[in-house]
């Protein structure tokens, strides 16, 4: 495992593609295992994300993701290009299970950083809610 800088950029679309809301910006430590396209990149989340006391892993290779999240927060989301996949979205209200299609996946992830842009829908039983796009940088991070 590598000590890296991630900076993460999450935007949202709804109904109107004219209105798109920046949902999260910031940059944190984490670590990040990599060989040959394929690794893991984990990070915890803060008072700033919402979601203090939850870990986040995203499990990455050329050809998709699948982000999970364990302690305070739990979830799986599969990032799999042309497919449709399920996963249960937590709220202080209860659970409900949401559909994601992975519209866009590009992964620049090595060994020294890169990377990594995901772009999906969110549906409620097939009705569109949201066009997400995230965008994850990773860098070396440097000792002084």
């Amino acid at each position: 495992m590598k000590d890296v800088m991630i900076r993460i950029l999450a935007t949202q679309t709804g109904d109107d593609p004219r209105e798109q809301t920046e949902l999260a910006e910031f940059s944190t430590e984490g670590q990040m295992q990599c060989h040959n396209g394929f690794g893991t990149l984990t990070y915890r989340e803060s008072e700033l994300t919402g979601m203090e006391g939850t870990v986040t892993t995203i499990a990455f290779n050329p050809e998709g993701a699948v982000l999970t999240r364990e302690g305070n927060l739990t979830g799986r989301m599969d990032f799999s290009p042309g497919e449709r996949n399920t996963f249960l979205y937590e709220t202080p209200y209860g659970s409900a299970t949401v559909g994601l299609e992975t519209k866009r996946y590009v992964s620049t992830l090595t060994e020294q950083g890169g990377t990594l842009e995901i772009e999906y829908v969110i549906d409620f039983d097939h009705a569109f809610v949201a066009l997400n796009r995230m965008r994850i940088q990773v860098t070396e991070k440097k000792e002084y």
